[in-house]
C-alpha cells in the first residue's frame, strides 16, 4: 500500500501556516490553501484589516489566485482547505468557482441556522472537523488577547 504524504491533515497544516501569518498582522487568523493534483496552487490569508476590505477574506483571496494560476475561474477539479468553515460570502463565491471540494478546521459557531451546504454548488463534496482543535484554538487566542488589550 502506497502512503500519501499529501493528505488532508497535510494541507490544512499549510493552511494553519497562513493563518498564523495572519495571526501575526493582528488579522483574524484564518487562512486557505487551494489544491490542484496534490500541488498547492494558492495560499492565502485573512487581509481585512490591511487592505481596509470587507472581501478580503483567506478563501476570496485564494480563489483569485487559484484561478489566475489555472487561467480559468472554475476550480471543480480544486480542493480548497481553509481553517474556519467559509461564511456566507465565501459559500457563495465557492458556488460560483464550481469548488470540486471543500475541507475545513474549526466550525463557525456564529453561523447557527445557515448550513454551508445550502450555500456552495451541489456537486461540491463537503469535509469538516480536520485539525479542528488546533484551528479553533489559534481562532480563541486571538480573540482572548485582543479583549485583554482593550
Amino acid at each position: 500500500m502506497e502512503i500519501n504524504p499529501f493528505d488532508d491533515k497535510y494541507f490544512m497544516k499549510q493552511a494553519l501556516n497562513e493563518a498564523n501569518y495572519a495571526f501575526d498582522k493582528e488579522e483574524v487568523p484564518i487562512g486557505a490553501v487551494i489544491v490542484l493534483n496534490n500541488k498547492i496552487i494558492a495560499r492565502a490569508h485573512n487581509l481585512t484589516e490591511t487592505l481596509n476590505d470587507v472581501t478580503a477574506h483567506a478563501e476570496m483571496q485564494a480563489f483569485t489566485s487559484a484561478a489566475d494560476f489555472i487561467g480559468g475561474k472554475y476550480l471543480n477539479e480544486c480542493t480548497l482547505y481553509v481553517t474556519l468553515e467559509p461564511c456566507v460570502m465565501c459559500s457563495g463565491a465557492s458556488y460560483w468557482t464550481q469548488i470540486g471540494k471543500i475541507v475545513y478546521g474549526a466550525s463557525d459557531v456564529s453561523r447557527k441556522n445557515v448550513p454551508i451546504r445550502d450555500l456552495i454548488h451541489p456537486k461540491t463534496e463537503i469535509k469538516s472537523g480536520v485539525m479542528e482543535d488546533d484551528c479553533k484554538d489559534l481562532m480563541q487566542l486571538f480573540f482572548k488577547e485582543k479583549r485583554e488589550n482593550k
